[in-house]
């Protein structure tokens, strides 16, 4: 039976452009923190391998600091370490992958071509292959069938299942015909769990920390037990803060502030929320900026959003003989036409309170 790690898409110096230059460099700090976390989990396991299928880098402009952390880290893994580099980090003669003096215990598939790496001890053999630059349009699967030999077959890769376009695409038929015992895959930044196709299972680990409100929930990477009648696996968390987004519906509410206090999660001082305000309420716009000022201590990041919509029965108001009734007729057919147009639910309230504050001083 194989122990086995797998992970990818870290994508290490990531921009963090949605966070202050203070927050961003703390995150990016962060990222590299998840090297050792791995490491760590390696040991904890008694992991047999550890595979990493591509973008361990956000780009080729990796700070220094970064590329010491990783190369480090892996060395401390008590194990083989393969990597396959991505449509992010592709392998090039100038590339990080080819500049750094990487562990013994590392092995970088450096081919546009399948390779394998031999494992006599474990009685297993991984295959691989590097993207070679940051679009490719073929399958690296076409055509491949694993030996049958008696030994496990693993392969390691950077790809898309079920995705046309130019980012290494694969057919689960592809998948099935390969014969393979395990294939891990990087690319898609949600956690696949473990998937079969024939024979073969196949998983993407997703990325072990979300870097932004695409990716929620989560983060990790798979710690996997495989051998000849199957692969069972398990989600390993390693990120340090999630992203999160939460909708809160406003409809009955006179306080905003109290609605959020009732739908949030006891602990939320590490992670970054997106807190989307729906349902219907009155004619006054909300006041995000006072609200995010009242919660934001509660959150590592936080943004707001209003759409709610205005109360049905102040479009009641739209048969009155006034301006208000008039711009209220104006304005109904449009907010019908788009409901979810949250600009237009704000035209109505801020056009609304213009109209009232007006007729109230009125002659």
């Amino acid at each position: 039976m194989l122990t086995i790690i797998h992970g990818a898409d870290f994508h290490l110096d990531s921009p963090f452009a949605g966070l202050s230059p203070q927050r961003s460099s703390q995150r990016r700090a962060e990222q590299r923190e998840l090297l050792s976390a791995l490491a760590e989990l390696s040991r904890q396991r008694r992991a047999d391998l550890v595979l990493l299928s591509g973008d361990l880098l956000d780009s080729h402009q990796t700070y220094r600091e970064t590329a010491q952390a990783l190369a480090q880290a892996l060395g401390q893994i008590p194990c083989r370490v393969l990597i396959a580099p991505g449509n992010h980090d592709y392998y090039h003669a100038n590339s990080l992958y080819a500049a750094l003096d990487w562990p013994e215990n590392v092995h970088i598939f450096t081919s546009g071509n399948l390779e394998a790496v031999a494992f006599p001890r474990l009685n297993c053999v991984v295959h691989g292959r590097a993207f070679q630059a940051s679009r490719e349009d073929a399958s690296p699967l076409a055509g491949f069938s694993a030996p049958q030999d008696g030994r496990m077959h693993l392969m390691v890769l950077h790809g898309q299942v079920d995705g046309a376009g130019d980012y290494a695409p694969i057919s689960k038929e592809e998948i099935a015909a390969s014969g393979l015992n395990y294939l891990a895959l990087g690319h898609v930044h949600q956690c696949s769990g473990v998937q079969r196709e024939k024979n073969t299972f196949w998983a993407y680990p997703g990325c072990p920390e979300g870097r932004g409100f695409d990716e929620t929930g989560e983060k990790g990477v798979l710690c996997l037990t495989l051998d000849e009648r199957g692969c069972q696996g398990e989600l390993v968390p390693l990120s340090r803060r999630r992203y999160e987004e939460l909708a809160v519906d406003l409809t009955g509410w006179e306080n905003p502030l109290e609605a959020v206090r009732a739908a949030l999660p006891p602990d939320t001082d590490n992670d970054v929320y997106r807190i989307t305000f729906t349902g219907e309420r009155g004619e006054s716009p909300l006041d995000l900026t006072a609200l995010e000022g009242a919660l934001a201590p509660r959150f590592y990041g936080l943004t707001l959003r209003d759409r709610t919509r205005v109360r049905r029965e102040v479009w009641a108001r739209r048969e009155e003989d006034s301006l208000t009734g008039l711009f209220l007729r104006s304005m109904a057919a449009r907010c019908q036409a788009d409901p979810e147009d949250e600009t237009l639910q704000l035209a109505v309230r801020f056009g609304l309170a213009a109209l009232e504050r007006g007729e109230d001083v009125a002659p």
